[in-house]
C-alpha cells in the first residue's frame, strides 16, 4: 500500500536520486535515506491536507475524524510495522517513527491515537494466532477496525503488575471480570486487546492477554471522560461482568502477558515520543514565522537577541530530542539488549524538552498564543499527556537508574 502511494506521489520512484537542498539545521529529513525521505514526504502531505486543517475542529468537537483515518488506511499507516503477509506496511520502527512525527504536526492527539492502534495490530501480528492475524490484521491496516489497549486500572496504572482484573476458564472460555481505565479510543474501537490475570495467579506471571470485541455480553463502556488535551480520541473507563471471551481469542502464552506488555509499551515510548517531535518541530516553525513579522519597538521580534538566543536553545532541545528518539527506534527495531532503557531515556528525554519547545513558542507568540484560534495552545495541552502515557515520566527515570545501577559501568 505504501510503495503504491509513494509511486504515484514520486513519478520514477525507484532509485531516487540525491537532491542538493539546504534547509535550516532542525530539518527532521537530515539522516534519513532517500526512501524515508519520501515516506516522511508522503506522511507530511497527508498530515498538512487531511489533518492540520481540521484540528482544531476535532479537538473542539471531541471526536477522531473517522474520514481521514480511512485515507490514513489507504496510504499504510494503520499497521506500519506490521508484516506484509496478513495486510500490514512491513516498515521499520525508525520508519514510523519518521511517520508519527510528520502525522502530530498535523494533529497530535490524532497521531498518538494512531500510533496506539499500530501498536495493538503489531502485538496481534507478534503474538496472536495464524487465525487471529487472518482475521483482524489486513481491517486494522485500513483502520476499518480501531483498536484499543487496555493495561491501566483504576488501581493500577504505574504498577501495571498489580492489576486485578481476572479470568477464570469455563471450557473453551474465560469469564473476564474487572475494570480497566483511561482506555484511549474507547467507544470508537472494535478490537481491545486486555491484559488480566488467571484467576489466583498473582504477579507478573499470572498475566496473559486477551482480544474482546466490542459488544461482547458483559461488556460495559462508561462514560467518555472530559480531558485536558487528546480531545479528539475518545477515553473511557471499561467493565467486565461474566464477560465470556472465546479461549481461541488469546494473544500469546498463558504467562506471557506481562512481557507482551512491556514489549509494546516500549514501542509506544518511542511512538509517543516521535509524536512530541512533531508537536515541536511545528510549534517551532509557527514560532520563528511568527517573530520575522510582528513588530514591537520599530523591529521584528526576530531582531531580539534574547528571541534569537531562545530560538537556539528550542532547536537544540528539538535536534537532541530526535537524534534520542530515532537511535531508540533502532534498538526497539533490532531487538538490542538495552531496548527497555534507551526507550524510556528516549521517551523522557524528548517529552520533557519538546513541551518545553511548544511552550516557549507559545510565549514567543504572546497573548496570541494563548487564543485557541492559534494551534500552540492544542499542541500544548496535547503534549502533556505524553509525560504520563507510556509509563510516567518518573518510571522512565526509574527504569534508567536501574538500569544504571546494576550493570557494569565502562570505566
Amino acid at each position: 500500500m505504501l510503495l503504491k502511494a509513494l509511486q504515484r506521489a514520486t513519478p520514477g520512484f525507484g532509485p531516487i536520486s540525491s537532491r542538493a537542498v539546504h534547509n535550516y539545521c532542525v530539518d527532521p529529513s537530515l539522516g534519513l535515506n532517500p526512501e524515508q525521505k519520501e515516506i516522511q514526504k508522503l506522511a507530511k502531505d497527508f498530515a498538512r491536507n487531511e489533518l492540520y486543517p481540521t484540528m482544531a475542529e476535532f479537538d473542539e468537537k471531541e471526536e477522531l475524524p473517522h474520514a481521514a483515518l480511512k485515507k490514513a488506511g489507504e496510504l499504510g499507516f494503520g499497521a506500519i510495522y506490521c508484516k506484509e503477509e496478513h495486510g500490514g506496511t512491513g516498515l521499520s520502527r525508525v520508519d514510523a517513527s519518521v511517520i508519527f512525527e510528520q502525522l502530530a504536526a498535523g494533529c497530535t492527539s490524532t497521531a498518538a491515537y494512531m500510533s496506539i492502534h499500530n501498536m495493538c495490530a503489531w502485538m496481534i501480528d507478534t503474538y496472536g494466532s495464524e487465525e487471529l492475524k487472518e482475521k483482524y490484521i489486513s481491517r486494522m491496516a485500513a483502520f476499518d477496525y480501531l483498536g484499543s489497549y487496555c493495561l491501566t486500572e483504576p488501581d493500577s496504572g504505574s504498577d501495571a503488575a498489580s492489576l486485578r482484573t481476572t479470568a477464570r476458564r469455563e471450557g473453551e472460555y474465560y469469564i473476564v471480570n474487572g475494570s480497566k481505565a483511561f482506555i484511549s479510543g474507547s467507544g470508537d474501537s472494535k478490537v481491545y486487546l486486555v491484559m488480566m490475570r488467571h484467576e489466583g495467579q498473582p504477579g507478573p506471571r499470572g498475566i496473559f492477554c486477551l482480544l474482546i470485541e466490542d459488544g461482547t455480553p458483559g461488556f460495559h463502556l462508561g462514560k467518555k471522560e472530559k480531558k485536558l488535551g487528546w480531545c479528539t480520541q475518545p477515553t473511557r473507563i471499561l467493565t467486565f461482568e461474566d464477560c465470556r471471551v472465546p479461549v481461541s481469542n488469546q494473544i500469546g502464552g498463558n504467562n506471557q502477558g506481562f512481557n507482551i506488555a512491556m514489549a509494546g509499551i516500549n514501542g509506544g515510548r518511542v511512538n509517543i515520543a516521535s509524536c512530541s517531535l512533531g508537536a515541536a518541530q511545528m510549534s517551532l516553525d509557527l514560532a520563528i514565522s511568527h517573530l520575522k513579522v510582528r513588530k514591537q519597538f520599530n523591529k521584528t521580534l526576530s531582531e531580539f537577541q534574547w528571541n534569537q538566543f531562545k530560538l537556539a536553545e528550542i532547536a537544540a532541545k528539538l535536534v537532541s530530542s530526535r537524534l534520542m528518539v530515532r537511535n531508540a527506534a533502532e534498538h526497539l527495531h533490532q531487538k538490542t539488549v538495552h531496548t527497555a532503557p534507551i526507550c524510556a531515556m528516549a521517551k523522557l528525554h524528548a517529552t520533557d524538552n519538546c513541551i518545553q519547545v511548544v511552550d516557549q513558542a507559545l510565549q514567543m507568540h504572546g497573548g496570541y498564543g494563548f487564543l485557541k484560534d492559534y494551534p500552540l495552545q492544542q499542541y500544548l495541552r496535547d503534549c502533556r499527556a505524553h509525560q504520563i502515557i507510556e509509563g510516567s515520566n518518573e518510571i522512565m527515570r526509574m527504569i534508567v537508574s536501574r538500569d544504571l545501577l546494576t550493570n557494569e559501568t565502562w570505566a
